[in-house]
């Protein structure tokens, strides 16, 4: 059985899980605070980050190369199909969310609500959660642009793309980073998402002292 390191509030963690849902892998999940930087943790993954697999003596880090092992090992739902051309557009999508939207949104979302709460016992900053939010805002205008010419966010079928940002939007959620007005294209999307048996595990799951927004775990966004 794989054992999976991770916090409830961990993106990547969520884009592992989202992949190992939709393949049927079964695993257990293992919490892990990397902000405490524990010996035992540090040994798996001296980068000290979330999520860490193992399963005897395989040991896998990093949210994309954890993803591709179990696209390379799994035949069941492929998350990086089509031609060379279309793979490769999968992947740069997958890095503007990893990359861009958690350093724009998530990242700063999680420093503010949740680092600062949970750790350093201070206030948040106004000024920056204003920032992530309206960073927030324009992320989502791109997304409802793909989904105006695309019926997934990587093209024409379910895609690593469409996982990777649902785990973020949904720690964007749950932090209260997300203004849904005006983004219809991008709600139905998430809402479909969110139906997914693989994506349901995770909206039951909370931070500690950390709550969400009452819409956060309804598919339809009803308070």
């Amino acid at each position: 059985m794989w054992h999976l390191f991770q916090f409830p509030l961990c993106p990547f963690s969520r884009k592992v899980r989202l992949m190992l849902g939709e393949k049927g892998v079964g695993y257990e999940l293992v919490r892990e605070s990397p902000w405490l930087k524990r010996d035992e943790f540090i040994d798996l993954n001296p980068a000290g980050q979330t999520p860490v697999m193992v399963q005897g003596q395989v040991t896998l880090c990093d949210s994309n190369a954890i993803c591709e092992y179990f696209e390379e090992t799994i035949d069941k739902a492929p998350m990086l199909g089509g031609d060379a051309a279309a793979r490769a557009e999968i992947r740069r999508l997958v890095a503007w969310f990893d990359e861009r939207l958690y350093g724009e949104v998530v990242g700063p979302l999680m420093s503010e609500r949740m680092l600062k709460r949970l750790v350093h016992r201070t206030s948040p900053d106004a000024k920056a959660l204003r920032e992530a939010m309206k960073n927030a805002n324009n992320h989502l205008d791109y997304i409802d642009w793909l989904l105006d010419h695309r019926r997934w966010l990587g093209g024409p079928v379910l895609s690593l793309a469409d996982l990777a940002a649902a785990a973020h939007l949904s720690v964007a959620d749950y932090l209260g980073g997300i203004d849904w007005r005006g983004h219809e294209q991008t709600k139905q999307w998430y809402s479909g998402l969110k139906s997914r048996p693989s994506f349901r595990p995770m909206l039951s799951e909370r931070m500690e002292v950390i709550g969400p927004p009452a819409h956060y775990d309804k598919v339809d966004f009803l308070e």
